[in-house]
């Protein structure tokens, strides 16, 4: 291959679930150039903030390569052996339900099939749960129980056409930032289009809202069923549809009545003004083209899936389901939480969209030739890792998740591992909270080196390619799992070879006695050879073998034919919640959780990448201001939130957009970047009793300020053993780590301190004003920086993006020695500020010495300076924020 040429491999994007297409090219200097793929239906060439920075994750620090028993690395056919005898022995002595698998919405189609057929098919148990039941369980139980099926309605396209679209419990904007631009140009180009968010925070979403319901936590329930009475009384309920295509409205609607009984009561409930209740229970009756989206905000909730329910009985009162432009619509949390539905990944499903009734048993038995076949659902996760606390589960294998970082309690799921006979965990990183608890741990492929596929929000499949060599001993997942089905006896009915026979019967499996029985059909991709595969473009499902395969849009219910046995569809009736813990005068407040924009996850992948780090550096909690003075909190102070189970670190994000009462903490951070960040150490493990649910929107806790009697940050071209501090934050920054760091108690000998962190060679140049509190300190090795020291008794700290700029340079002149130490930038290193824009690495403080200077005063005028906002477009709310401020 010639300087010029460039391989080009066009695959799926690993982060959420809105599947975008993305284009990779390897250059052969070995660089990545990462785009989005034009041609893709989900994204049509838009990428995130995330997406955009895929090719600066790929390098091998921090993976696991080989496997390892105890922390010895051993040989693959060690530890498979070790794993599959011990599994045989669990079951001889204690029977199937003593092993269980938590796999992911990280794992491919393939990987995920694979698993599920060993476990539920062949070992003989349901024990197998995945963390999408931590984020879409509830809407499965809601569409299962009002259509008969797991089917998601809408599409993508249908957004794009709605003349009103709803979204509610869904901070689009920074959640699906791909979808959320779509949605803003929809509105660009059609000004009459009306959007509606429901959220008690003013989130980024409500930058194109006309109409924002700031809802008391929890009160959706008592929304909707005023919204389903009002529809009834303007007589906006479609008769027809409802006499031969439903059941059961009568009884739903009395049941909503009683949250109903009059708008003003509704809103007084849900903390609204009848205005504007008034205002969108009329903009949804007029509106036939109407979408509502729903998300986290819905589902996590311990009654997320009569949540689901009520949002599905308004669609289902007006007809507006099955037609282009209306429908309720789930939008997925992971890459592939939906393949890991469609293959039975969740406790109570079997493969295919199947049930455990008595005929979908013998289907899924004959078919896989599995005499052992599991006869009842398992365990779901929260009763999962209660089971391993109780001795129940003896062995627990975990894939692709790290459920210490993700499950509420977080704590007490640690007991629960610690305690556990047999750990096992399969993961591409080697050090994560969960992996340090393994037993036996499996090196695993990660993005850009696995083949297969996975299924977006609208039930669309892609694939993802590989575009990496294997790296040291690291294999796909469902070989991994192969392998270990071999060595416990059932070699016949795993003999895959590759992703794309995992594939062939997975698709085969979806048409057995089928026949239009089942929403889940592939048939006609049933027997597609390799090549096939390998070219396989995005395609909705259903697939039936007499369909022309294309990427067009599939729209579900348009025949009015629902997958109850008499194929009706059917009204649930739902009451308002509150079987939940209140607050009180010890826990005062409630704590929602979720996402940042630029974060993924437990930060595996994203943590790697700096400027997707410069938007929020550490772990905050967002707070009205009244309540901010009501617990004497500051900006930027660092405050202490306890819950009944659990204790954590934030920095304060003073807001009005935060609802009174209320606070919000991301969910990202965890051990591996912060001592004390674990917000899922706070949250209650309380579950929706249809579907297993956690409820991470509402935990009771309370604040105050931390009595830290110092603080600061240190700046290392490396990572120290351990920081000896009662609280640190690790932060990736372009040249070097920095961690942030404070104490409850004074450190009287810094120079000591400061050389056993780090003891290289070199010179310490130091300042200390003891009486002050101040200390600032830097290592120089070969006129170098090796790393800085910053602490102050206050807040009075210096900007870090100039001094990590210092680490790049090959000598040190004596001015900027200077500069180290007083803390003060040159002039020609003024810093950029806190990054607005991640897609171009844009700050704060550039962007308002621009909008200062050059007197600008649209962002798009900001975009044709700097870049910021052109891209995913996730920071234009930010941008409008900092236009009017800017200069005052």
């Amino acid at each position: 291959m010639s300087q010029s040429e460039t391989l080009v491999t066009h695959t799926t994007c690993p982060y959420c679930g809105v599947g975008c297409g993305v284009e990779v090219s390897v250059q052969d200097d070995k660089r990545f150039i990462v785009k989005g793929d034009k041609s893709h239906p989900a994204n049509l060439g838009r990428l995130c903030s995330k997406g955009a920075a895929l090719g600066e994750t790929l390098d091998l620090e921090g993976r696991l390569l080989h496997p390892e028993i105890h922390g010895e690395q051993v040989s693959w056919d060690h530890a498979l052996n070790k794993i599959s005898a011990s599994f045989n022995d669990i079951i001889d002595k204690h029977g199937p339900d003593a092993i269980a698998f938590y796999v992911s919405g990280q794992l491919l189609t393939e990987d995920y099939y694979v698993a599920n057929k060993l476990m539920k098919g062949f070992i003989g148990s349901a024990n197998i749960d995945t963390n999408s039941r931590l984020c879409m369980s509830s809407s499965v139980a809601g569409h299962k129980r009002a259509f008969g099926s797991d089917t998601v309605p809408c599409s993508y396209t249908d957004l794009e056409i709605a003349d009103l679209v709803v979204l509610t419990g869904s901070n689009t904007a920074w959640c699906h930032p791909v979808l959320f631009q779509r949605l803003r140009q929809a509105k660009k180009n059609r000004p009459q289009m009306r959007i509606v968010v429901i959220d008690p925070r003013a989130t980024e979403t409500c930058d194109i809202a006309d109409l924002h319901l700031a809802i008391n936590a929890g009160a959706d329930i008592t929304l909707f069923n005023g919204l389903l009475i009002h529809l009834q009384q303007a007589g906006k309920a479609d008769q027809d549809f409802i006499a031969n295509h439903t059941n059961d409205v009568d009884a739903c609607l009395t049941s909503a009545q009683t949250d109903a009984a009059s708008l003003e009561q509704v809103a007084k409930d849900c903390g609204l003004s009848p205005q504007d209740t008034n205002t969108f229970y009329q903009w949804f009756a007029e509106t036939e083209k109407t979408i509502t989206v729903y998300s986290q905000g819905v589902n996590q909730w311990s009654c997320g899936t009569d949540k689901v329910n009520a949002i599905i009985n308004c669609h289902l009162l007006t007809g507006r389901i099955g037609k282009a432009g209306q429908g309720p619509f789930s939008f997925t949390g992971q890459p592939n939480a939906m393949g890991g539905r469609e293959v039975g990944g969740l406790a109570n499903q079997l493969a295919a969209h199947m049930d455990f009734s008595t005929e979908h048993i013998e289907t899924v038995k004959t078919f896989w030739d599995a005499p052992n076949i599991a006869e009842q659902p398992g365990l779901k996760a929260v009763d999962m890792f209660n089971a391993i606390a109780s001795g129940q589960i003896k062995a627990i294998w975990i894939m692709a998740t790290n459920p210490l970082v993700s499950m509420p309690e977080a704590d007490t799921v640690r007991q629960s591992l610690e305690q556990c006979e047999l750990v096992i965990v399969s993961d591409c990183v080697k050090r994560t909270d969960t992996t340090e608890l393994a037993d036996i741990l499996l090196p695993a492929l990660a993005w850009g080196e696995k083949d297969g596929t996975v299924t977006n929000s609208e039930r669309r499949i892609s694939r993802q390619r590989k575009f990496l060599t294997e790296p040291g001993e690291a294999k796909a997942d469902w070989w991994i799992v192969n392998e270990v089905a071999k060595r416990m006896g059932f070699a016949e009915a795993f003999d895959f070879d590759s992703a794309d026979s995992i594939w062939r019967e997975h698709a085969s499996l979806s048409a057995a006695d089928n026949e239009q029985q089942r929403d889940f059909d592939l048939s006609g991709l049933q027997n597609i050879s390799k090549s096939d595969y390998d070219r396989l473009q995005p395609v909705q499902w259903p697939c039936p073998g007499n369909r022309n395969i294309n990427n067009d849009s599939v729209q579900m219910f348009e025949n009015r034919r629902f997958f109850h046995a008499d194929q009706k569809a059917r009204f649930i009736p739902v009451k308002s919640c509150d079987d939940f813990p209140k607050t009180s005068i010890e826990y005062p407040l409630v704590m929602n959780t979720g996402r940042v924009r630029d974060q993924w996850h437990s930060m595996t992948r994203t943590g790697k990448v700096a400027r997707l780090s410069n938007h929020f550096s550490e772990p905050f909690i967002e707070i009205h201001p009244e309540d901010a003075a009501r617990f004497l909190v500051q900006e930027n102070d660092l405050v202490t939130i306890n819950s009944q189970h659990g204790t954590m670190h934030a920095r304060a994000l003073v807001s009005d957009k935060q609802k009174k009462g209320n606070v919000f903490i991301p969910m990202h951070w965890n051990r591996m970047f912060a001592n004390g960040g674990n917000v899922d150490n706070l949250v209650n493990a309380i579950t929706d009793p249809v579907s297993g649910q956690p409820q991470f929107k509402h935990t009771p806790v309370s604040i105050q300020p931390a009595a830290m009697a110092w603080q600061g940050f240190i700046l290392s071209n490396q990572q120290p053993a351990k920081l000896p501090f009662s609280h640190w934050v690790k932060q990736k920054k372009q040249q070097a780590y920095r961690f942030s760091i404070a104490d409850d108690k004074l450190i009287n000998d810094w120079n000591s301190l400061a050389k056993a962190l780090f003891p290289q060679d070199g010179d310490w140049i130091e300042y200390h004003d003891q009486s002050n509190g101040y200390y600032r300190a830097a290592l120089i090795n070969n006129n170098k920086l090796v790393c800085c020291i910053y602490i102050a008794s206050d807040n009075s700290l210096p900007d870090d993006q100039w001094i990590d700029s210092i680490f790049n340079e090959e000598t040190l002149s004596p001015n900027t020695r200077i500069n180290l130490l007083s803390g003060q930038p040159p002039v020609s290193m003024a810093p950029a500020g806190k990054t607005i824009c991640a897609c171009f690495n844009v700050g704060l403080n550039t962007i308002k010495e621009a909008i200062v200077n050059q007197k600008l005063t649209t962002t798009d005028q900001i975009g044709e300076l700097l870049k910021a906002g052109t891209n995913c477009g996730s920071c234009l709310p930010e941008l409008k924020e900092i236009l009017k401020t800017a200069g005052k």
